[in-house]
């Protein structure tokens, strides 16, 4: 490579992060732990944390969310603010020329979700998604497995998202739980993640039954929930996730083919009882600590490095970030459905399609 060459490769990139919880800090630690990454500016309402965040991570506090869009240099934003502000943030973002990388969900609602494709694809900007399960190591070689089709025909997805939460994780804050701000409970918030790899997996949910409870916080959302779902390719999913079980037990995830059944717990694969041998199947990989299942605090931040360095490598080489607005916006867009399925107590239609003028990509 060239001079010219290396020193483009090395060009630092100016990060802005939108927020001042614990996700900031998160998205905090994966920039500070990538050369030539450099946190530019953090905005939050809460003054405190934001100054706190800066002293520990570096950048210029702003309160004011124009001010701190305007600053520079900064070439992209990773938004950590409450789920139903993610498109708004975005949005603004996009319309000042920089690149929007947004915590999971895309939004809490798929119109707003299209109005951010739209925005940034208007823009020519990059948008991508932290859904960081998708590059752990366990959970890649399983979707090689999958795709290679050594399950054979898909049968049945079992995915259980049995984690707990103590009264005060929603009583301090004036968002978790909201119907507005976090767009409901334990599916969108804690499950989302699980609803984003079933997809991956397995594909498409074209119908879903669901039933929702309040269990044990004082929240406006549910903290149990239990889905059916229906995929396209003629399998039949059940999905739950709760905050409600105490200690909080490790994320499980059974995949069953005519040819087989795999299995993933505490996102390491487990198990694999296959007809035919795999070559994929040797060797472990690593798998995380099982902190998410009693705790919100990622004190690990490795998967958001990983997502936040894929996102990068767009930028820089214009390709396509590994999890794209479009592709979260599935799993929103099946979160839906079966909030909807529990609202009525009926067999609802997933809509998989984008509203307003977006094309569907082919």
């Amino acid at each position: 490579m060239s001079r010219r060459g290396c020193a483009r490769q090395l060009m630092t990139i100016h990060i802005g992060l939108i927020g001042g919880g614990n996700i900031t800090d998160t998205h905090a630690r994966a920039a500070r732990a990538i050369p030539a990454v450099d946190i530019a500016a953090i905005y939050g309402t809460n003054t405190d944390k934001v100054r706190h965040l800066c002293q520990e991570h570096g950048g210029t506090p702003y309160a004011d969310f124009e001010a701190f869009l305007a600053h520079r240099p900064m070439d992209l934003v990773a938004i950590g603010s409450p789920s139903g502000l993610h498109a708004s943030h975005g949005i603004a973002a996009a319309r000042r020329g920089l690149h929007v990388l947004v915590e999971k969900p895309i939004d809490i609602v798929t119109e707003r979700a299209d109005a951010l494709i739209a925005e940034t694809e208007k823009a020519g900007v990059k948008l991508g998604v932290f859904f960081q399960d998708r590059f752990k190591p366990d959970i890649c070689r399983l979707q090689r497995l999958v795709d290679s089709g050594v399950l054979g025909t898909p049968i049945l997805a079992d995915a259980r998202v049995k984690w707990y939460r103590p009264p005060e994780y929603y009583a301090k804050s004036r968002w978790r739980g909201t119907w507005a701000l976090d767009g409901g409970g334990a599916l969108i918030n804690q499950g989302v993640h699980t609803v984003d790899l079933l997809l991956w997996l397995f594909g498409n949910v074209v119908r879903v039954q669901a039933r929702m409870v309040t269990a044990l916080h004082a929240i406006e959302a549910e903290d149990t929930l239990l889905a059916l779902l229906e995929f396209s390719n003629g399998a039949l999913g059940v999905l739950q996730t709760a905050t409600s079980t105490y200690p909080g037990y490790p994320r499980r995830l059974e995949l069953t083919g005519s040819q087989g059944t795999v299995i993933l717990e505490q996102d390491k694969l487990v198990a694999a009882h296959l007809q035919n041998p795999h070559p994929d199947l040797v060797g472990s990989g690593n798998s995380d600590q099982n902190e998410s299942a009693s705790s919100p605090v990622i004190s690990d931040a490795r998967g958001h490095q990983a997502v936040l360095e894929d996102f990068i490598r767009a930028i820089k080489k214009n390709l396509r970030p590994a999890c794209d607005g479009r592709e979260a916006r599935r799993s929103l867009a099946l979160v839906e459905a079966i909030y909807a399925a529990c609202r009525t107590g009926e067999r609802t239609p997933v809509s998989c399609r984008a509203s307003g003028d977006i094309p569907e990509r082919t």
